[in-house]
């Protein structure tokens, strides 16, 4: 048993001798990291400049073992008398087995104190810092050991080994494509979202223990130190000297060049399907303009549940529990539409698709974005859409209307759902009242980063900042944070005694101030309600039809069914089935209760 750390050291380099392999000494992400490194950067902040530096030395003598046996198996296959596929085949799922333990056998593992198990690296596509950590036994016989890493692959060769079509796996640039013209059926691709994932980045880790274990069996996609990341389509400032508008320019014309390839080696009647999982539009303006400078027409979005509801980047962030798949065809005439004839189109489609989604089960963001997606259909199928004065219409002004459509007609929906009386609707409530419920329908608690929070806002109606900004003021409805913004909550704003009152010029205040305040005071100080009721004098028809919208099940479906209910739904819960005592009662001035006196019978 090695017992002692220079045992294991000399150990390593007999290992790494006798195989002709090295630790993985390779640099992450720059030679010189920030102090404000993040994402798979962050361990460098803390001197972590290697990735050898992300193992201890028990964990690279296991995995610089385990290389070494890959090479130690293509010989004794080769023995007796296997071929270069099998040879290679086996060899592959070795290295898979490895990568798969260097994820559950780092010291950037944490414990995992609710299924009482180590947790891999990757929670999500960074790489974390923790300051202690926990660690696995490869041969434990426990969650993360070799035996669990083995199972997996197995499972899976036997899952594919009844595929019994054969396919042609080629590596290569997707806007260098080594096909011939109009030779495919359908390019299917799930492209990267600006910035949202350094895919290259995340590939490394797994990358530098690849080359140790199968860099001799494929030389050709071994040969750099690490990944290629010249001609990825990705918008990272890092690539760029930190200049994003650089890195922007790069992604969308390398995403245009991606697309025109897809274009050129598509039959006539071919389907190029592009998978978007992401809550945000500001992403699609891009991909709009590259669609159609393409010469392709977006003629279907739906949405398939395809995601793993309980991963990090889900919880309280911009990811659906959908896919949204966009379907698109070769567009065969370049014309030009007339914005006032393409928008009562775009209207039509959105409308079916809000109505057809709604009943499908479909809510939240996935809702919004696959209805958005089907909204394209109106503006893709012309190579240029134009406003009566000739000026073009930008994708991102069009995205823009298209969400405003699609979110007028979810208020309408929501109206209908929790039952407006007497001509009272979602939709004619002021500006605040509608943004928060749509807010809180498509993003519940989640922040947006500040150019999707712009769109959103602009779709409906409202100004974030500014001076009469919905971030400005001790009361104000959403919070800004750098580049940040999330809605504020009755918790938050409730305590203001000014808040949700007329103005002194007697204008109404926004009905969710009102509803803020009601609720924090049916909380904090029952007692104080009715008078605050009667000051506020708010339409209390409309103040029931925005509590219920906002604790109805629309906002609790989709994605956010698994999450525990917040304190504001908690609370809503509590106003709307108790709303004839706590708000109805309690806001009736003396007159209006001797009125109601007088119209009612002496029972007997």
């Amino acid at each position: 048993m090695l017992t002692t750390e220079e045992e294991i050291t000399e150990r390593i380099r007999e290992v790494c001798e006798k195989a002709a392999i090295t630790p993985p000494e390779e640099v992450i992400g720059t030679v010189r990291p920030s102090p404000n490194a993040r994402g798979v950067t962050a361990p460098t902040r803390h001197g972590l400049l290697h990735f050898s530096d992300l193992f201890n030395k028990r964990q690279l003598l296991s995995l610089l073992t385990q290389c070494s046996v890959v090479s130690e198996a293509t010989v004794v296959l080769r023995e007796k008398g296997q071929g270069d596929e099998v040879v290679n085949a086996v060899a592959s799922y070795l290295a898979v087995i490895i990568d798969r333990m260097a994820d559950r056998g780092s010291s950037l593992c944490r414990w995992d104190s609710g299924y009482t198990k180590t947790q891999s690296t990757f929670g999500r596509p960074a790489l974390p810092f923790v300051w202690d950590y926990s660690e696995t036994n490869p041969f434990g016989d426990a969650s993360g050991d070799m035996r669990q890493a083995l199972d997996w692959v197995l499972a899976v060769i036997e899952e594919v080994s009844s595929v019994r079509t054969s396919a042609n796996v080629q590596r290569g640039s997707a806007h260098e494509l080594s096909l011939p013209d109009c030779s495919v059926d359908a390019v299917i691709t799930d492209p990267p979202y600006y910035d949202n994932v350094p895919y290259a980045d995340v590939s490394d880790f797994f990358y530098v223990w690849l080359k140790r274990s199968l860099g001799r069996l494929y030389p050709e996609h071994f040969s750099s130190e690490l990944t290629p990341k010249r001609a990825e389509i990705t918008a990272l400032s890092s690539r760029f000297a930190g200049d994003m508008e650089k890195a922007s320019a790069n992604y969308e014309q390398l995403m245009f060049l991606a697309l025109t390839e897809a274009n050129r080696v598509l039959k006539p009647n071919g389907e190029l399907v592009i998978v978007y999982a992401h809550k945000t539009t500001l992403g699609w303006a891009t991909l709009v303009d590259a669609l159609r400078r393409a010469n392709f027409t977006v003629v279907e979005a739906w949405p398939l549940d395809t995601e793993f509801g309980g991963r990090l980047m889900a919880l309280d962030s911009a990811a659906l529990a959908s896919s949204i798949f966009l379907i698109a065809r070769k567009r065969e005439v370049a014309q030009t539409g007339n914005y006032e004839r393409v928008r009562p189109e775009l209207e039509e489609i959105v409308r079916e698709r809000v109505e057809t989604l709604w009943d499908m089960g479909i809510s939240g963001a996935d809702l919004v974005i696959a209805s958005v997606g089907a909204g394209l259909r109106a503006f893709t199928r012309f190579a240029r859409v134009e406003y009566a004065n000739g000026e073009e219409v930008p994708a991102e002004r069009f995205l823009t209307e298209v969400e405003t459509v699609v979110l007028e007609t979810i208020l309408a929906r929501l109206s209908k759902e929790v039952g407006g009386k007497g001509g009272t609707s979602l939709a004619g409530l002021d500006p605040a009242s509608r943004f928060y419920i749509l807010w809180r329908y498509t993003y519940g608690a989640a922040e947006l980063d500040a150019g999707e929070a712009i769109i959103f806002a602009n779709g409906t109606h409202v100004e974030l900042d500014g001076q009469n900004g919905l971030t400005g003021g001790n009361d104000a409805l959403v919070e800004k944070k750098k580049s940040k913004y999330r809605l504020r909550d009755f918790a938050e704003r409730g305590a203001d005694e000014h808040l949700g009152l007329p103005s002194e010029d007697g204008q109404s205040a926004p009905l969710v101030d009102t509803l803020h305040r009601a609720l924090w005071l049916m909380e904090k100080r029952p007692h104080e309600l009715a008078k605050y009721l009667r000051d506020a004098q708010p339409n209390r028809e409309a103040l029931r039809l925005v509590a219920q919208a906002l604790a109805g099940p629309a906002l609790k479906g989709g994605e956010l069914g698994d999450v525990s209910p917040t304190a504001e739904l908690s609370a809503l819960g509590k106003l709307t089935a108790n709303w004839q005592s706590v708000i109805e009662d309690a806001a009736q001035t003396t007159g209006e209760k001797e009125e109601r006196k007088k119209g009612q019978k002496q029972l007997i």
